[in-house]
Formats: C-alpha cells, sequence, structure tokens
C-alpha cells in the first residue's frame, strides 16, 4: 500500500519501526519467505511514541548507522502501525472486477466509512474477492486510511537516513504476510513489540487490524522507573526471569526477581484486556468469522512462559512463531519476523 516510487536496482528490505528498535530485513522466497539477512538496533526511549516519530533526527541518525553497519540496500519498504490508522472492511454494491472501476468505487464509498477528511488521509485498500452475502454477491474490500502527517513525518526520518522507500504498508499486513497459516478459518496475529499490534486473518487475506499502546516495552519502562533501572537492565531481568520457574529458583536478588515477574505478570494481564477488546470489536462486524486459534511473534515470545500465559488470559490457543530463517537466532527472529513480510508485497 501506499507505494511511492519504484527503481529497478537491489533488493527490497522490509523495515520495521518500533517503539524499543529498528529492524531490517532482507529474504528470498521458494514458495515460503525465508529471512535470509536481517539486523535489529535498539532505539533510546522516546525517538518512536505509540508509533509516531517523535525525534525523527535521532531515528534517521539510527537507521543510518544501521544500514551502513550490515551494508544493507537502502531500497526499502516502510511498515507503519499506530492507533490513529482506520482499518474498515466494506462490502461494495457490486462485483468489480477491472481494477481502476475497483479503485474509484473504494474512493466513492469510504467517506462514508472512515472518520477523517478524505483530502488529509491517504487511502489504499486490499481486495479480498467475491463473497455471498445476504443481498447477493459483493466485492469485499479492507480499506486503510491514515493522516497524511503521519506518513509524511515517518517517511521524512527515513529519506533523512539516505533510504529510498519502495512503498509504505501497515505492519499488520507484513506480519500475515510472513507468518500466514495454512488454517482454512480465521486466525489472530499479535506482534508485541512497542506496540500491540493485532490482526484477524484467513487465506484470503487481512480481514481486520488495530494497533494498542502498550507491549513488553511498556512493561520494560515500568519496571525500569520502579527499580532505578536502566531500559536495556530492565529488559534483561525480563527475559531472565520470565514466567515459568518458581521465584526461589530464579538467580538475581530476590526483591528484584519478584518486581520482574509482577511486572510480567500485571503487563500480560493487560496485554490481554487490550487484545480482548479488539477481537470483540472485531466481532461485532457483520462479516466477522469465528477465530479459534491465534499467532504470537515479536521481541516478547523471547521472555520465557509469556506466549502461555497469554493463550491462558485470552483462554485462546496461542503459539509462538517466527519466519522461517537462515542463520538469525530465535530471539533476532521475532523481532524481524514483521520486517520479513514488509519485504514482500504480497504473501509467497
Amino acid at each position: 500500500m501506499f507505494r511511492k516510487k519504484r527503481s529497478p536496482q537491489s533488493s527490497v528490505v522490509g523495515l520495521e519501526l518500533d517503539a524499543g528498535h529498528v529492524a531490517a530485513a532482507e529474504v528470498s522466497v521458494d514458495g515460503t519467505l525465508t529471512l535470509t539477512r536481517g539486523a535489529v538496533a535498539e532505539l533510546a526511549p522516546g525517538v518512536i511514541r505509540d508509533g509516531e516519530v517523535a525525534d525523527p533526527i535521532a531515528l534517521a541518525e539510527a537507521l543510518k548507522t544501521l544500514f551502513a553497519e550490515n551494508e544493507l540496500p537502502k531500497r526499502v519498504r516502510l511498515g507503519i502501525a499506530h492507533q490513529r490508522i482506520v482499518v474498515r472492511t466494506l462490502d461494495l454494491p457490486t462485483v468489480v472486477d477491472d481494477p481502476k472501476a475497483l479503485t474509484a468505487a473504494v474512493k466513492e464509498a469510504a467517506p462514508d466509512h472512515i472518520p477523517m477528511p478524505m483530502d488529509e488521509a491517504v487511502l489504499d485498500f486490499q481486495s479480498l474477492g467475491t463473497v455471498d452475502t445476504p443481498l447477493g454477491p459483493r466485492t469485499r474490500v479492507v480499506v486503510v486510511a491514515v493522516r497524511k502527517e503521519m506518513v509524511e513525518r515517518v517517511a521524512a526520518a527515513v529519506d533523512g537516513a539516505g533510504l529510498e522507500i519502495e512503498g509504505i504498508d501497515l505492519s499488520a499486513f507484513g506480519m500475515v504476510r510472513a507468518l500466514a497459516s495454512e488454517h482454512e478459518g480465521a486466525v489472530v496475529y499479535i506482534n508485541v513489540a512497542g506496540l500491540t499490534n493485532v490482526a484477524v486473518a484467513n487465506k484470503d487475506g487481512c480481514l481486520f487490524t488495530r494497533a494498542s499502546s502498550g507491549g513488553v516495552e511498556s512493561i520494560a519502562s515500568g519496571l525500569a522507573e520502579r527499580r532505578g533501572l536502566t531500559i536495556e537492565h530492565a529488559r534483561a531481568w525480563m527475559s531472565h526471569v520470565g514466567l515459568v520457574s518458581p521465584l526461589d529458583g530464579v538467580e538475581g536478588d530476590m526483591d528484584l526477581v519478584s518486581a520482574t515477574r509482577t511486572a510480567l505478570t500485571d503487563g500480560v494481564r493487560e496485554l490481554a484486556d487490550g487484545i480482548r477488546t479488539s477481537l470483540n470489536f472485531y466481532r461485532t462486524q457483520d462479516a466477522a468469522e469465528t477465530v479459534e486459534l491465534g499467532v504470537v511473534t515479536g521481541p516478547a515470545i523471547a521472555i520465557p512462559g509469556f506466549v502461555e500465559t497469554l493463550s491462558e488470559a485470552l483462554r485462546l490457543p496461542l503459539e509462538a512463531r517466527v519466519v522461517e530463517h537462515a542463520d538469525a537466532t530465535d530471539d533476532d527472529a521475532g523481532r524481524l519476523t514483521v520486517a520479513a513480510g514488509l519485504a514482500v508485497a504480497e504473501r509467497p
């Protein structure tokens, strides 16, 4: 979506910008998506807040360093995630096969469903094909709208790093492409990072997505503030303590171990509440499908017991999953999965 420019030279690198890190991924496609090369850099707190670029100069410098040190191609497909992105599923009143006619039909219908002025929005859509409805066959599309100022701000930071933007896409769409399930029905995909990004998709594509504040970075920030730690130390303690081992079996200062376990337990409960709210909103839609299982990726999967505890809180079977990878560690692969999906424009 939001394609900007094309160039025939070099491969495209998927680029995810998160509050806690930036991730860049190159992939190969041979029936499935495989991560061939990736790089991750931690971001200082405050550079990106709730999906918005707060310090474009610092972000540009971080990206410039990441790409230079890892000798990555400078053509990127960028992912965005933010609470103010609007996603709606529309059933157009007629079946439309011609791409130009479909674009015109979406533009005509969108103003009745998108709560922002169209002249201030960047609009794109994905077709889910023809569906049967009580009113007869319809063309179902997922429409995405975001304010121009948000796109322009993040694009300026990426341009400032000397990168060429091939396109800008929803991070949620990249996540679904990277982890596409063979399951026949709808699956919920969850990326728990600086934001918690939720998407519901079936074999035809993404049906719903919503980003919410809160994630592992919020848990780490809260722990760091309460215990006088750096954000890096807080992250390390969260991975060390986890949610599996009995507290008396975890090495380290017992007060800090206990505080870390409490932060994780409370954090998972709050995350589950937010994800449940998103799923309940999805279920109110006329075209909603039953969600019976879920997939989790992102930095959170490196925390022992995180996915299992979240599954119990949601009362929904969840599994941790990363994109297939050649050399990356599983911890890095969790942070590179969305970026890998952003490196391609379509599902393999």
